[in-house]
């Protein structure tokens, strides 16, 4: 059985998106009266809060699939400034991320992604995007969230990471 780019992308976004629901979920009522501290929690000062994190990953996932996909991401203004509002992007994000097909996706392995920044432009095969940008972008925005949670005392353990979001079987 051979791997497809749609194989090596949407589920694992979906997957990921899912496991920080799920630890937004498990966070939350530990956040107690201090919830805009968490909000604002960073592991360094020049970092971005737990809040803008999660946009990051957000983005990640929904440009990576759009991008993946030859179509325009959806917009979503940063406007968060609660749990249930970050959990509301990410639920949009998956939903999005959801409409995504492997029709889409697959054959698009050699096309010409770029990304164009201040000042400068990247540009990517379809593999090259997914495995040298977004999947270490996606991937490192999530990470942080997930260590800013615990860092405010979440009671998240690796397998919250790993498989935070999936049901018991």
């Amino acid at each position: 059985m051979s791997l497809s780019l749609y194989d090596v992308s949407i589920p694992v976004y979906l997957n990921g998106l899912r496991n920080l629901v799920a630890n937004l979920d498990k966070a939350h009522g530990h956040a107690g009266d201090n919830i805009a501290g968490w909000l604002e929690a960073r592991l360094a000062p020049d970092m971005h809060p737990l809040t803008r994190q999660i946009q990051m990953v957000s983005d990640a996932a929904k440009g990576g699939a759009a991008r993946l996909a030859g179509i325009e991401p959806p917009s979503m203004p940063d406007e968060e400034t609660t749990f249930a509002q970050l959990r509301e992007r990410l639920e949009k994000t998956i939903a999005f991320v959801e409409t995504i097909t492997p029709e889409q996706v697959d054959g698009r392995e050699d096309a010409t992604i770029e990304l164009k920044f201040p000042g400068r432009t990247m540009s990517f095969t379809g593999r090259d995007f997914l495995f040298n940008f977004s999947l270490p972008n996606f991937y490192f925005h999530a990470v942080t969230a997930y260590g800013l949670l615990r860092k405010e005392g979440a009671p998240l353990g690796k397998m919250d990471f790993l498989a935070g979001g999936r049901q018991a079987a």
